[in-house]
């Protein structure tokens, strides 16, 4: 094929779409991701650590609140598809923002809430989120935004979390991991208490 010919081919193909991460943190990662890998332009979502310390760190060691990190996920999107605003506005409206002492049923450090910002402008837009936000509920918004560090994926088997097919021992007895997950997100309260802050205005809030 004559060099001018390939080059036409080549220039004729669809751009690379251009991905992007956002970072937070929303109580329990399991949670997050399956609320996030629901949205229009979001392309993956991963569980992980963010804010601590240790570097590398175990979900042993975070879960045991010594080594400062959060639970967090890397929401990885489409910025033609869907804005970094959005993402702001979709998570505030997926948690407890008046909450600093962790979400729902899960309490302690790992499990506070957070925004971890890239830049300048992921931090004027995250900050531009809770204004609002803190305007919608009259009460102000306990969620900070902080300066993005490291991110450290999580265990393999808390990737996908919700719907895995594993079977797992559970207070209710043996459920499957996507009903033994369904068990423990009702059980925890978490989108009784997010209709209770939001209403109507809770994407993610499931009726059960």
């Amino acid at each position: 094929m004559k060099t001018a010919a390939l080059i036409f081919l080549l220039s004729a193909l669809p751009a690379q779409a251009e991905i992007r991460s956002a970072y937070v943190a929303g109580g329990c990662f399991w949670c997050v991701e399956a609320d996030f890998e629901s949205v229009n332009g979001v392309q993956e979502v991963i569980s992980g650590y963010s804010g601590g310390m240790v570097q590398n760190p175990t979900y042993k060691q975070v879960a045991g609140g010594t080594t400062g990190h959060f639970e967090a996920v890397e929401i990885r999107y489409d910025p033609a598809q869907i804005s970094y605003a959005e993402i702001m506005r979709l998570f505030l409206r997926s948690i407890d923002p008046l909450d600093d002492s962790g979400q729902f049923c899960d309490r302690g450090s790992p499990y506070r809430t957070a925004i971890f910002v890239s830049d300048a402008e992921e931090r004027k837009q995250a900050e531009a989120a809770i204004g609002e936000a803190e305007q919608n509920l009259g009460q102000d918004v306990v969620t900070p935004v902080l300066p993005m560090d490291k991110f450290w994926p999580a265990e393999e088997y808390h990737q996908d979390y919700y719907k895995g097919e594993n079977l797992i021992l559970t207070r209710g007895g043996p459920k499957r991991q996507a009903d033994a997950y369904e068990y423990y997100r009702k059980g925890c309260g978490r989108d009784q208490r997010v209709k209770a802050v939001w209403g109507a205005d809770a994407p993610f809030a499931k009726t059960h």
